[in-house]
C-alpha cells in the first residue's frame, strides 16, 4: 500500500516546486503546474512565456483549475494523512489511542477521550482531515485575493511610472508655454511672469515628490504581496499535520494585506489667470463660419493612454463607431501668414478636439502624423484627460469648459489654447511644422 501511494504521489509532482500539486492548472501544451508556482514563475505576463517542460509558448493568461487532478491530489493527501494519524508515533501517551481530533484553540492533535476532557471540552474541535482541507482552501482563497491585488497594483505602478515620465515632460513644456505667452504681453508684466513661473516650479516639485512617494508605496506593496503569497504557497505545500500546527496568524496577515492598494495619483496644476491675456489676443480676433464636412477616418492618439475616436452622424447625432469620424470645420477660410485668434464653445462636455490642421497635407494624405495641432478632451474610466497632438502630451490642467480660445502665430510656429472665462493658459504647442494652408478644425461627439 505504501509503495502504491508513493508511486501515485510521484506522478502528482509540480516540476517547478517539486511538491505535490496545489490548485493545479493545465496549460495549453498539456503540462500541469501549481497555480501559485505558475503565477510566481511568470510574473511578467507582458513577456512571451514558454512552458518550462516543453518550451511551447503559453497562449493564455487565466487558466482554470484542473478539477479532476485536484480531486486526485486530495485523495492522495487524505491517504497520506490517514497513514500518519494511525502510525505508532501519533498515539496518545495517556489513552494509547490515535490522535485524530484537531483542537482549534490550542492547535494540537487530540485523541477522542482527551477532546472531551475538562481541559479541552469547551474548545472547538474537528477531524484533522476536515480541518486540513478547510485550511488549505482558505489559504488558496486568500491567495486568490492577494494575486488580484498584485495584478491591480502592478497595473497601477505602470500607470504611475508613465505619469511620472509624462509629468516631467509636461512641466518643462508648461514653463516654455508661459514664457511664450508673456512674450505677447507688454513688458511690464515681467513680474507677474516671474511669480507665475516660481509658483509653477514649487507646485510641480511638490507634485513630483508626491508621485515618486506614491510609486515607492506601490513598489513596497508589490514586495509585500509577493512575500505573503510565497509564504502562503509554502504553507499549502506542507504536510497536513505540519500545516495545521504551524499556520499561526498567516490568515489574518493575508487578509490584512488585501485591504488597501495604493491608487495612481491624478496630478493637476493650479491654474492662474493672466492679466490682459484675452484682451491681447482679441486684437487678432477673426470671424469664422462653422461648416460641416465629412472627412476620411483619422485617429488622434495620446501616447499609450488615449485612442480618441469621436464624431457626428450626417444629421448631427453623436456616435462612437470605430469606423469613421466626422469633423466640423471651417471650409471657407485658411491661413497662410500672420496671427489669428478665435473662440469655440465646448460647453460642459468631453470627447472633443480643436485647433488647426495642415490643409495641404490632409488633402494629399501625407504627413498625417503632424498634420493636426489640436487640444483634445476625452473621458476615460470615469475621469477626463486633456491632451495635445503633435506632440502627443497629457495636459495636467482642469477640464476646459465654456469657451476655448485658439491663438495661431503662423510665423512663430505656435498654437496657444486658453480658457476664455477663467482667463488662463491651457497649453501652447511650439515648433509646429505648418504646411502652406492652415484651417481651423473641430472634432466632436456632442453636437
Amino acid at each position: 500500500m505504501d509503495h502504491i501511494l508513493q508511486v501515485i504521489q510521484n506522478k502528482l509532482i509540480c516540476s517547478i516546486c517539486r511538491n505535490c500539486f496545489v490548485d493545479p492548472i493545465t496549460i495549453n501544451c498539456g503540462h500541469s503546474f501549481c497555480r501559485p508556482c505558475f503565477n510566481l514563475n511568470w510574473l511578467n505576463r507582458s513577456v512571451l512565456a514558454h512552458c518550462s517542460e516543453c518550451q511551447e509558448a503559453i497562449q493564455e493568461e487565466d487558466f482554470k483549475t484542473n478539477v479532476t487532478l485536484k480531486q486526485i491530489v486530495l485523495i492522495v493527501r487524505k491517504a497520506s494523512l490517514w497513514q500518519f494519524l494511525h502510525s505508532v508515533g501519533n498515539e496518545c501517551m495517556i489513552h494509547m489511542e490515535a490522535k485524530q481530533i484537531f483542537c482549534e484553540e490550542q492547535r494540537s492533535l487530540l485523541c477522542t477521550q482527551c477532546s472531551t476532557s475538562q481541559e479541552h471540552g469547551a474548545h472547538r474541535h474537528g477531524s484533522a482531515e476536515e480541518a486540513a482541507e478547510q485550511l488549505r482552501e482558505k489559504l488558496l482563497e486568500i491567495m486568490g485575493f492577494l494575486w488580484e491585488k498584485y495584478c491591480l497594483n502592478d497595473r497601477n505602478l505602470k500607470v504611475e511610472t508613465a505619469t511620472i515620465r509624462s509629468w516631467e515632460t509636461y512641466v518643462i513644456s508648461k514653463g516654455s508655454a508661459v514664457r511664450g505667452v508673456y512674450k505677447n504681453l507688454p513688458s511690464y508684466f515681467y513680474l507677474e511672469k516671474d511669480y507665475y513661473l516660481e509658483k509653477l516650479t514649487k507646485e510641480a516639485n511638490m507634485i513630483s515628490g508626491q508621485l515618486r512617494d506614491n510609486g515607492a508605496r506601490m513598489i513596497e506593496k508589490r514586495e509585500l504581496l509577493i512575500e505573503m503569497y510565497t509564504e502562503m504557497k509554502e504553507m499549502c505545500h506542507k504536510p497536513d499535520v505540519e500545516m495545521l500546527l504551524d499556520f499561526g496568524n498567516i490568515l489574518f496577515r493575508g487578509e490584512l494585506l488585501c485591504i488597501y492598494t495604493p491608487q495612481p495619483l491624478k496630478p493637476e496644476l493650479t491654474v492662474e489667470s493672466i492679466t490682459w491675456l484675452i484682451e491681447t489676443f482679441n486684437f487678432f480676433k477673426v470671424n469664422i463660419t462653422l461648416q460641416h464636412r465629412s472627412t476620411p477616418d483619422h485617429v488622434f492618439l495620446q501616447g499609450d493612454l488615449i485612442n480618441l475616436r469621436v464624431g457626428c452622424g450626417s444629421q448631427g447625432a453623436p456616435y462612437t463607431s470605430p469606423l469613421a469620424e466626422c469633423f466640423y470645420h471651417w471650409d471657407a477660410q485658411t491661413f497662410t501668414t500672420g496671427r489669428h485668434y478665435w473662440e469655440i464653445a465646448v460647453g460642459d462636455t468631453c470627447d472633443w478636439a480643436l485647433g488647426v490642421s495642415c490643409n495641404d497635407w490632409v488633402q494629399e494624405n501625407v504627413h498625417l502624423h503632424k498634420a493636426f495641432y489640436l487640444l483634445g478632451c476625452a473621458e476615460t474610466d470615469m475621469h477626463h484627460k486633456v491632451f495635445t497632438t503633435s506632440p502627443h502630451l497629457l495636459q495636467y490642467v482642469p477640464r476646459p469648459t465654456g469657451r476655448v480660445g485658439i491663438f495661431l502665430d503662423y510665423e512663430g510656429r505656435s498654437v496657444t489654447f486658453v480658457n476664455v472665462a477663467k482667463r488662463t493658459l491651457i497649453c501652447r504647442i511650439d515648433f509646429c511644422s505648418f504646411s502652406s494652408h492652415l484651417r481651423p478644425i473641430l472634432c466632436c461627439s456632442h453636437f
